[in-house]
């Protein structure tokens, strides 16, 4: 929301009610002694049967060093959106509550929710904020985000991804990012073309048992892909968005849902 001196008048837009006031969410300083960036992969959202899967591994690396494996990847925004982090958690973090407090404060003032579309454009706002950030190969983000297209009938969610420097694009039928994302992209694409029964017409407790054995094949190929382990209960972080809303798939639900 800004509000104008002389005119009072409310816009709705949180950005840049703190642009405004000097405030920026996503300023730093760096320099050439900047420590060990943690990252944060492998995220991937694709379309099944009732909606979108957007799942996550839990491990963060700084280097060749685990930081932990117990990151939780994919945020929810509001309602009808998530956003699926690949880069700097930090900044990631930072974006997320940056996203959540503008959706918020723009229903809260508008009193209606914010369109699709612009919440798909306030996402890429945020990575060219943070472009100063990527030319120096600090805080880089390169998410995902899925939301509900309410214009449709019935209303269906969307799937977008985006470069570091804030361009976007729709996704068909899947999208992938992090450095284990090109072994998952391959296995979603012969799935798609292939396979039986393709991701897209898969009913949720195959989606979520396909989702972790991508994540676990991913980890076979990639250190930083923590991966899927049953026997020590180290799961993923599973959401699903319909057009009602998200629904968070739990521990139990994957175990269970896992077995062949």
């Amino acid at each position: 929301m800004v509000i104008s001196p002389s005119s009072q008048t409310i816009s709705g837009d949180f950005v840049s009610l703190l642009a405004s006031h000097n405030l920026s969410p996503l300023r730093a300083e760096v320099s050439q002694s900047a420590p060990v960036q943690t990252q944060a992969t492998t995220v991937f959202a694709f379309h099944f049967a009732d909606g979108v899967l957007m799942a996550g591994d839990r491990r963060a690396t700084a280097g060749n060093v685990i930081v932990t494996d117990r990151v939780d990847k994919v945020i929810e925004l509001d309602a009808h959106s998530l956003l699926a982090i690949a880069g700097v958690p930090a900044t990631a973090f930072e974006m997320a509550r940056v996203l959540q407090t503008s959706f918020e404060y723009y229903r809260r003032s508008q009193l209606q929710s914010l369109s699709l579309p612009a919440k798909v454009r306030a996402l890429a706002r945020l990575l060219r904020d943070n472009l100063p950030m990527t030319m120096q190969g600090i805080g880089v983000v390169v998410p995902l985000f899925a939301g509900v297209d309410t214009t449709t009938q019935p209303p269906q969610p969307q799937i977008f991804f985006y470069d570091p420097l804030g361009a976007q694009f729709q996704a068909v039928g899947y999208a992938t990012s992090g450095s284990g994302s090109q072994t998952i992209r391959s296995v979603l694409s012969y799935q798609e073309r292939y396979g039986q029964p393709r991701p897209s017409e898969m009913t949720l407790p195959q989606a979520v048992q396909f989702a972790l054995r991508l994540l676990m094949t991913a980890s076979e190929f990639d250190s930083a892909t923590g991966g899927v382990r049953p026997d020590t209960h180290a799961f993923a972080t599973l959401k699903v968005l319909r057009a009602s809303g998200v629904e968070t798939i739990s521990d139990a639900q994957q175990a269970e849902w896992l077995k062949p």
